[in-house]
């Protein structure tokens, strides 16, 4: 790892100009005297729409442009959304209906958009879509995640949107039939809305002849791609910008409908124009994550070796194919089916279903999560039901040899789980633990712990590109491919390029998030980020050492294989000269060559990593009320080799963080009619600062052998544990009470009424 620089912990440099209120977040650029949009939106679930007379609201005070479905047909746009498809059991593919940017026909979910009005303020906007007219006559709702019910489009039948299947159905049922015990288990995961700090927004403005849009996204060139096939504009016409962006999560990755009815609006008006969602509008509309319910089951022989796993999974896709919301619950949830345990057979079936509400797509983990959060339940079932220590079990059952095909078609290139496991234990203080249960007994309240073990597969384009840029002023700027959305780039890019370069970590910039300053780019997600782009990053660096050698030799009257590099000059026997890159490219400037002054390149990580790790959590509960506490936290994680340990730790918080809030608050309500009761924050539950106990977290590193550096990714991690480990605590504290099943979110009600005070359905 020296050969790459030392790990260190160092803050976030963009972290002073975030939190003292000089962030550039895309409603703070906005150009001066830019029109307003409101979005008029659905409001009944499932509806045919008999008439839309904008006519009144094109008349209002203020009002430049009312945008619906019908004017973007008239302008040649291809108004199609489109989604990724997944294969269906027998070879067909997963089901297509047509989602357009705007309602045409019918209205299928509350906050669906219908039209758009773009006016000087947005009171003025606001107060002319109140003049709109929009007729329907309404529909059933269907609302249930299962087959059947009111047909929502005639492209799906019983409202199916994919069968998809994985793994060898026919071997897996007789591995079962010849099992010694079998363990089953339902696990539902329920539905979140994503509540990024920032919500979605975007101006747009149209000047000589060329498109810019500017948008709070997680990338900006398939957005590029979009507006292209969209508009029927060429992509040169076209510029995207990601400015400052506070969170993503995976939510904002997708194109939304907005972005494409603000592009119009620019180009016809000749005007910017601009909006931003407000929070009840996000809710109503953002992706939504999660919703899910899966049975699982394992085989084990007669020693506790497991021999098959089963899972048969109903996956709410909302009313649309989003960008990802097939392949998330099928592909990428195969991706780690089988976790960290040498499972010889599996079967997988996954239905998509479509139900009148927000589409649901990528939320910190998509897809891996979930199935992590559905092996670790049905595991720690079967430590219960066969009567053993839940440690023993996951070690009997570890991957032991490496590398490992999984039968999902992965490749596990190195690991030593047992070893993570035991810092975990001893991290957590296992021992103690039934001091600490009979402490909280004393006190009246039910004390549980859970385990978790997981793994990763880091997703995303294995491709990404930089560019290295020698400024006049003595500095250089890294562009990068990547977006931040509140990770830490400007540092991380900053500083590994300084250590790799020797250029002083103050004196680079990094730009990111505009597609006419950087030629290509795969942006953010997937936890991709720093393993690709480091990776890139050093082949570029080590084509400027070349570059520059061959340069320097002439000028220190050597020969080219007697100039040498140590990460901070350039050295050769007999020269006097030892310049610096930054003194190196000046001197190339003064020389003219100007070929020495912009490096770029692409390159291609050689493989995918596996990040893993053991998280172990704590919860108190009172048996009076309900309340369920996370009292204590322990991870320890192998992210391979760390560029800095203290952006990964906060990584892993903040992941933990929205995992907890996932397992104890959080909870998405609709009623039978598709209304959301939960779309303010005095209705949904995010987790609070007393919600989130101290999180201790430590690595255990085995380096990667998929890129140079050794890394592995990290920022959905803390996502991917969290969820089963506080699962696995609650079930733990309630069970002795009798409580053989438990669900996520273990809201005051939900736990009240399991032991006995209440109902035990959903609320």
């Amino acid at each position: 790892m020296e050969k790459f620089g030392k790990s260190q912990a160092m803050t976030r440099s963009e972290d002073l100009r975030l939190l003292t209120g000089h962030g550039r977040y895309v409603d703070d650029i906005a150009p001066s005297g830019a029109l307003r949009a409101y979005v008029l939106r659905s409001p009944v679930a499932h509806a045919e729409i008999t008439g839309l007379d904008v006519s009144a609201a094109r008349e209002a005070p203020g009002v430049a442009l009312v945008v619906t479905v019908e004017d973007l047909i008239g302008a040649g746009y291809d108004i199609s959304m489109k989604g990724a498809v997944v294969p269906n059991r027998d070879g067909t593919k997963g089901a297509e209906p047509q989602r357009p940017i705007l309602a045409r026909g019918r209205l299928r979910h509350v906050g669906e958009p219908v039209a758009v009005v773009f006016a000087e303020t947005f009171q003025q906007a606001q107060d002319a879509a109140e003049l709109i007219e929009l007729d329907y006559d309404e529909l059933p709702a269907h609302m249930e995640l299962c087959v059947g019910g009111e047909t929502i489009h005639p492209e799906a039948p019983d409202n199916r949107a994919y069968d998809y299947g994985m793994g060898k159905e026919a071997e897996t049922a007789a591995a079962f039939d010849a099992a010694a015990h079998v363990v089953r288990l339902e696990v539902g995961d329920n539905r979140i809305i994503v509540n990024a700090m920032e919500p979605r927004g975007c101006y747009a403005e149209w000047t000589d002849g060329r498109l810019h849009l500017a948008f709070n996204g997680q990338g900006v060139w398939g957005m590029k791609s979009d507006l292209s096939r969209v508009m029927g504009l060429p992509e040169e016409a076209i510029r995207v910008t990601n400015p400052d962006v506070g969170g993503g999560f995976g939510m904002k990755a997708a194109p939304y409908p907005e972005y494409y009815c603000l592009a119009h609006a620019a180009k016809v008006l000749g005007r910017p124009v601009r909006w931003m969602s407000d929070r009840t509008e996000a809710m109503l509309s953002d992706h939504a994550g999660r919703d899910l319910v899966t049975m699982a089951e394992l085989a084990f022989d007669a020693d506790h070796r497991i021999l098959a796993y089963r899972v048969h999974t109903l996956s709410n896709l909302g009313v649309y194919n989003s960008q990802f919301g097939q392949p998330i619950q099928s592909h990428l949830f195969a991706r780690v089916l089988t976790g960290t345990y040498d499972i010889p057979l599996a079967w997988m079936r996954v239905e998509g279903i479509y139900t009148n509400t927000t589409q649901v797509d990528a939320y910190r983990g998509a897809g891996r999560p979930e199935a992590i959060y559905v092996l670790e339940r049905v595991m720690d079932r079967a430590a219960r039901d066969l009567g053993v220590d839940p440690l023993e079990l996951r070690k009997k059952n570890f991957i032991k040899k490496f590398p490992y095909k999984t039968v999902s078609g992965e490749n596990y290139d190195v690991g030593d789980f047992p070893r993570v496991l035991d810092h975990a234990v001893a991290d957590s203080d296992w021992a103690g633990f039934a001091a600490r249960r009979a402490a909280s007994e004393k006190a009246g309240k039910l004390r549980g712990r859970g385990l978790c073990y997981y793994i990763e597969s880091i997703l995303g384009n294995p491709y990404e590109d930089v560019k290295v840029e020698f400024t006049e002023e003595g500095g250089a700027i890294i562009y990068v491919g990547t977006q931040s959305n509140g990770q830490g780039h400007e540092t991380v890019f900053a500083k590994f390029l300084s250590d790799q370069s020797g250029i002083p970590f103050d004196a680079i910039e990094v730009v990111q998030g505009d597609s006419d300053r950087i030629a290509e780019g795969g942006g953010t997600g997937g936890s991709r980020s720093v393993t690709v782009q480091a990776t890139v990053t050093l082949k570029a660096v080590a084509n400027m050492v070349e570059g520059f050698s061959d340069f320097l030799a002439g000028e220190m009257g050597v020969d080219r294989d007697e100039v040498t590099f140590d990460d901070e000059r350039f050295r050769a026997e007999g020269s006097n000269m030892t310049p610096t890159m930054l003194e190196a490219a000046a001197l190339a400037r003064q020389k003219g060559r100007e070929d020495l002054l912009t490096w770029a390149c692409r390159d291609e990580i050689g493989a995918r990593s596996y990040p893993n790790g053991a998280h172990v959590a704590e919860v108190e509960i009172d048996p009076e009320t309900g309340v369920t506490e996370v009292v204590k936290y322990t991870v320890v994680d192998d992210f391979g080799n760390l560029i800095n340990p203290m952006l990964a730790e906060g990584q892993v918080h903040g992941g933990v963080a929205q995992g907890i809030g996932q397992a104890v608050t959080e909870r998405v309500v609709f009623d039978e009619d598709g209304q959301l009761l939960t779309a303010t924050f005095m209705d949904y539950a995010l987790p609070r600062a007393y919600d989130i106990p101290w999180i201790a977290f430590d690595t255990e590193p085995v380096p990667s052998t998929g890129n140079p550096m050794g890394m592995k990714g990290c920022g959905e991690a803390g996502t991917v544990g969290a969820l089963a480990a506080v699962s696995n605590a609650v079930q733990d504290a309630l069970w002795e009470k009798g409580v053989k099943q438990v669900d996520m979110p273990f809201t005051p009600q939900r736990v009240w009424g399991l032991l006995g005070h209440g109902r035990t359905a959903a609320e």
